[in-house]
């Protein structure tokens, strides 16, 4: 049972923390003022099982995708018509916010992520599109919510080393989910793995609510400046680095989006057995522990240098990719080279929104920003599913998502030195 503290204790307990703590302190919920200062323990722990949750599906779905429609054509439209549903939804989020209390947006977004997993056992096209699309949701949702209320419980100085010890936290997740995920389906059913994410995501919705994450007054403020997402999107994009900021998330997102969908697909018609693209997805995301170091070179070289190189390696191997045409074993070398390229822009690369954003503009500007998820979602199957449709060969779509990240260090450059 948690102890209700009366406000002289409040007022106590803040007075005893360092000047540059207390207003971390003052903006907690009650359990997170249990926590050690400024550590944001509980965020961290709760994206870590959300990344297990949501990771245990990664490397299934395509695969059940491509044996249930037939083709990469048909994956892609499918994926496509599920990033729409997401999009409709995530821009009605600061919507959401406005008329509800955000412990029930999030708790909405977690039930989406059940929601995706009980549908996903249903073998219709129907059910696999809305399950798609619902996954999305959830992970969208979570997204926002959890950049929320990092930008309000964490200091500025701070945001680097949360942010890399919560790619850490998913790096863990993500590392044992795929080969879990894929060594279920073989061995076990095919519907064990989704059942599995079904269970953790009740889990994940428990240890939300132990947790009693609240609105602080910084976002509460915000709520009442909530416009339609309309209204929001010109003024979101009126703002130079709101921009750069967005074109860095996004370029960055249908990268993995790119690499989730068709990667392991690549890896099988590569001549592998299933169980060797859950392996090759749970590696790479074991590039993730290494967000620490990562977060040092940024402290030492600047946020920039790390974003710019990241894109350009991701460039360079997505170029190899598109030369040696159709999938072969080099070329999962070069799907994993251009995985370090983005995972090192995955540590740093919300950090130039969330240090650039106005405080009375959070939900508003967030929820606009959040939809890089859904827009890389839609362009990624979309992209291939045009290369397809018109004949082109598939290393036509690497060729296309190389000039996106070339396009992406054009951007970064852009960026303060110092960020």
């Amino acid at each position: 049972m948690l102890r209700v503290w009366s406000e002289a204790e409040i007022v106590l307990s803040i007075a005893r923390v360092p000047e540059q703590d207390a207003h971390v302190r003052i903006h907690r919920p009650v359990s997170l003022n249990y926590l050690p200062a400024n550590t944001g323990t509980g965020i961290v722990r709760l994206s870590g099982l959300e990344g297990l949750t949501r990771s245990l599906l990664v490397g299934t779905v395509p695969l059940v995708a491509l044996d249930r429609l037939g083709s990469k054509a048909a994956v892609s439209q499918a994926f496509t018509a599920g990033a729409v549903i997401t999009l409709l939804v995530t821009l009605n989020l600061g919507k959401l916010e406005a008329f509800m209390a955000r412990r029930f947006v999030m708790t909405f977004g977690i039930v989406s992520l059940f929601g995706a997993a009980i549908l996903f056992t249903i073998d219709t096209v129907a059910a696999f599109v809305f399950a798609v699309g619902l996954r999305s949701i959830a992970s969208s949702t979570f997204s926002v919510l959890v950049t929320l209320y990092v930008m309000d419980y964490i200091g500025k100085s701070e945001l680097t080393r949360i942010e890399s010890s919560r790619m850490v936290h998913n790096g863990v997740g993500w590392l044992i989910g795929p080969s879990l995920g894929l060594w279920l389906v073989n061995t076990v059913d095919t519907a064990a793995p989704f059942l599995l994410s079904a269970a953790l995501s009740v889990g994940l919705l428990s240890y939300y609510w132990w947790l009693r994450l609240g609105n602080s007054e910084v976002i509460t403020e915000a709520k009442s400046a909530v416009e339609s997402p309309l209204a929001n999107i010109p003024r979101f994009f009126k703002q130079r680095y709101m921009r750069i900021a967005y074109a860095i998330a996004f370029v960055r997102s249908t990268f993995w989006v790119s690499l989730f969908i068709f990667g392991p697909i690549y890896v099988v018609e590569a001549g592998f057995a299933d169980w060797v693209a859950g392996a090759f997805l749970s590696g790479v995301a074991a590039l993730l522990l290494a967000a620490p170091i990562v977060r040092r070179i940024a402290d030492r070289l600047g946020t920039r240098m790390v974003i710019t190189r990241g894109f350009a390696m991701v460039a360079g191997s997505l170029i190899v990719l598109a030369l040696l045409g159709d999938p072969t074993p080099i070329g999962i070398v070069f799907w994993a080279t251009a995985a370090v390229g983005a995972s090192t822009i995955d540590v740093i690369g919300n950090i130039p929104f969330m240090r650039m954003v106005k405080p009375r503009e959070r939900v508003a500007m967030a929820t606009v920003f959040s939809t890089w998820r859904e827009m890389s979602a839609l362009l990624s199957p979309l992209l291939a599913a045009v290369v397809l449709g018109l004949g082109l060969p598939f290393s036509v779509f690497f060729a296309a998502l190389a000039a996106l990240c070339v396009f992406a260090v054009t951007v970064g450059l852009r960026l303060p030195k110092r960020l």
